[in-house]
């Protein structure tokens, strides 16, 4: 995966964060995400298909969860529920469909969002998507970006 592919992702949870949440973000070093335990128990994964194809992982603390779902739906939320399922979800489908708007020369669609708990849950990346993950902090608490993507045809070059 290159970074012309990550960045557009980058790009999209600090400004989902930012004007969704009011929340900052501080971006940690990028590393090879493997296919095994998250780590943290929330994740919102989109799927992605087109001239490229994988998966978008936002990898959430619980307290974030909490903290997000609280600020968008503008009331206290103090356990995990549908409500703050369903806020993950939103998440990753607006990260994932602003950053798929700046890569639209590999036509992709978007999957709907699921949404999977529990401590050490493992996702897999499609073959041949090698995964990038990105650390961030918030003062809402860290989570995860996780990126896979293969190119499946060439596109021309803009």
């Amino acid at each position: 995966m290159q970074a012309e592919h990550i960045n557009p992702f980058i790009r999209s949870l600090v400004n989902t964060f930012d004007k969704m949440l009011n929340c900052q973000v501080t971006r940690g070093q990028l590393s090879l995400a493997s296919s095994g335990a998250r780590h943290y128990p929330i994740s919102g994964v989109i799927g992605l298909s087109g001239k490229a194809a994988g998966a978008v992982v936002i990898n959430l603390s619980e307290t974030l969860a909490l903290r997000a779902a609280a600020e968008l739906l503008m009331t206290p939320v103090d356990r995990v529920n549908e409500d703050v399922l369903d806020v993950v979800g939103e998440l990753a489908n607006v990260v994932a469909g602003h950053a798929k708007a700046e890569l639209e020369q590999y036509e992709m669609s978007v999957s709907l969002p699921n949404v999977i708990t529990g401590e050490g849950h493992e996702i897999r990346f499609p073959t041949g998507a090698h995964a990038i993950a990105v650390p961030f902090d918030t003062e809402f608490g860290p989570l995860r970006l996780e990126v896979g993507l293969e190119v499946r045809e060439p596109v021309a070059a803009g």
